[in-house]
């Protein structure tokens, strides 16, 4: 099973970052992939949030998301859209990821539940819930690359949410990430790493890199890691187009050698001790 990744810098003109997803959707074919998988914020990238608001749109007229839709039809191709700022009925936004099928259709949605509300000791301060409502449920869904587990960025912080996933399914995870440099270097790889051990599924990150028109800096790295917690892809920092090929078996062989997922038990509360 092959599939791609794509390793963006997003900038503040979501029709430049358009094309450029539409453009990787007919590599990605060409190159004989199943599925394509793209960055958090695939069609924009701009803290300037006055800016930013003019550019983002409810679901049904998000100029990116149309566009990724009639790729994804055009070349036959499933596309996990890493996410998109989106414009909820309530007039908050939200942070969500779609999964796109091979004719166009939107098969799956997903909200980030955990919102990245952190002051970095470079002096960095960024406030998500400032802009965005949180999601509040864990999606699993059928996609050409097997049981998908939907998470975002921050998500891959809180080992609890992959538990949930494996537990419902999942075989693959999903970690779409804009991870800023500093955060990045210190646990990027271990924490994708340790998402795949922990569940026995393969993790699949693309990412965000470079430096973006609005200012910030992003990690890039986009990995492929299987579940035994090897690292499959590893695109560095260039922005560009990669495929790697999947075994679907390795699921089932790490989880008959290591059956984490059925080992498992709930946790009562821990206890006061007087």
């Amino acid at each position: 099973m092959r599939i791609a990744l794509l390793q963006m810098t997003s900038g503040i003109d979501p029709a430049v970052n358009a094309r450029v997803l539409a453009d990787a959707i007919g590599d990605a074919r060409a190159q004989g992939a199943a599925m394509v998988f793209t960055p958090e914020m695939s069609g924009l990238i701009d803290r300037d949030r006055a800016r930013a608001a003019r550019s983002i749109a409810d679901e049904g007229d998000d100029r990116v998301l149309a566009a990724v839709r009639a790729a994804a039809a055009t070349h036959g191709l499933w596309v996990q859209l890493g996410s998109l700022a989106i414009k909820r009925a309530d007039g908050r936004l939200a942070n969500r990821a779609f999964v796109i099928d091979d004719r166009g259709a939107i098969r799956a949605r997903y909200d980030k539940i955990h919102l990245f509300d952190v002051d970095l000791p470079t002096g960095e301060r960024w406030r998500e819930s400032a802009a965005y409502a949180p999601g509040e449920e864990a999606v699993v869904v059928e996609t050409a690359a097997g049981s998908l587990g939907l998470s975002i960025c921050y998500d891959l912080r809180f080992p609890a949410l992959y538990q949930a996933l494996s537990a419902a399914g999942a075989t693959s995870l999903a970690i779409p990430s804009a991870f800023t440099r500093p955060t990045g270097a210190a646990h990027w790889h271990v924490l994708m790493r340790a998402r795949a051990i922990e569940s026995a599924a393969f993790v699949i990150a693309a990412a965000q890199t470079g430096l973006h028109e609005d200012g910030r800096e992003t990690f890039g790295h986009s990995l492929v890691v299987d579940p035994w917690g090897e690292v499959l892809l590893d695109m560095g920092e260039p922005a560009g187009l990669a495929v790697v090929d999947l075994d679907p078996s390795r699921v089932a062989e790490v989880r008959s050698r290591l059956p984490v997922i059925a080992h498992r038990r709930a946790i009562a509360p821990v206890g006061s001790v007087s």
